[in-house]
């Protein structure tokens, strides 16, 4: 991989982590469609690694809730009052919904690796993004805000997020739409969304990081691997900003038509290759 190709991912990771498009399925879909071809040792630890860029945006981003809700979760530790503050409960349910999606991690990263390899696979997982954001954008009801988020709640996204470790399936499109089945609004199902994703991604990106002792020429491919981070990270905080921005008036089902029609485009594309 080049630097120029860093780049190139570093702007897809970026602009479709939190957009509900799956991250994941671009990093496989991009370099297909342009006809690069990466390593296997290489691509997988790449992908996931980059992700850590986009960690970095959404911590900036909700750096001011993050401090209250790490303050207040060790404070009401200390007090032996763990739910006592709405903060505090908060980085409870964050925990909570972290955990679907860790133990899926765990126990089927082969599963998840070989995905990564397959264009034909993830053109047919972003189907299943298609409806998910399409269900919820019909029956959700759109009216609870963040501060009402219950375990159940939290469960359910979280489950969400489970299902997102198979590139196509979106992340912040699996959790969105729970969250908005859920009946929460748009933008507060995506906040939490956002909140939700720092355990895990940085859970992933640590796991990874074990994998780049098998790497051949390692020093020549951490350079890739930063610039691909940094140019992640920047455009990252503006597609959040974005999004918040654009889920306040716009409906779920034009993320949902334009991952049908890339679906559909990989497919046509891998039929004729």
């Amino acid at each position: 991989m080049t630097i120029f190709q860093a780049i190139i991912m570093g702007i897809v990771q970026g602009l479709t982590e939190y957009l509900p498009v799956s991250s994941s399925g671009h990093l496989v879909i991009v370099p297909f469609l342009l006809g690069w071809t990466f390593p296997e040792d290489q691509i997988f630890v790449f992908d996931v690694l980059v992700q850590l860029g986009t960690l970095l945006a959404v911590i900036v981003y909700f750096w001011n809730d993050l401090i209250n809700i790490i303050i207040e979760f060790f404070k009401s530790i200390a007090a032996r009052k763990p739910f006592e503050t709405p903060e505090a409960r908060m980085g409870w349910l964050i925990i909570l919904a972290s955990v679907p999606g860790g133990l899926a991690g765990v126990l089927i990263k082969p599963v998840v690796e070989a995905a990564f390899s397959s264009p034909v696979a993830v053109g047919c997982l972003l189907f299943i993004t298609a409806i998910l954001l399409l269900i919820a954008e019909f029956i959700g009801r759109k009216e609870r805000i963040f501060t009402s988020i219950t375990w159940l709640d939290a469960l359910m996204i979280g489950i969400g997020q489970a299902m997102s470790i198979f590139p196509g399936i979106s992340r912040s499109g699996a959790t969105i739409s729970f969250g908005v089945m859920r009946g929460l609004k748009r933008s507060d199902a995506a906040k939490f969304s956002f909140l939700m994703s720092i355990p895990i991604m940085l859970a992933a990106g640590l796991y990874s990081a074990l994998d780049l002792k098998d790497i051949a020429n390692l020093s020549s491919f951490l350079p890739v691997i930063l610039v691909g981070m940094v140019v992640a990270a920047i455009v990252g905080y503006f597609s959040i900003k974005w999004l918040l921005s654009f889920l306040n008036k716009k409906p779920l089902s034009v993320f949902a038509i334009y991952c049908a029609v890339v679906g559909a485009l990989v497919l046509v594309v891998s039929f004729l290759r």
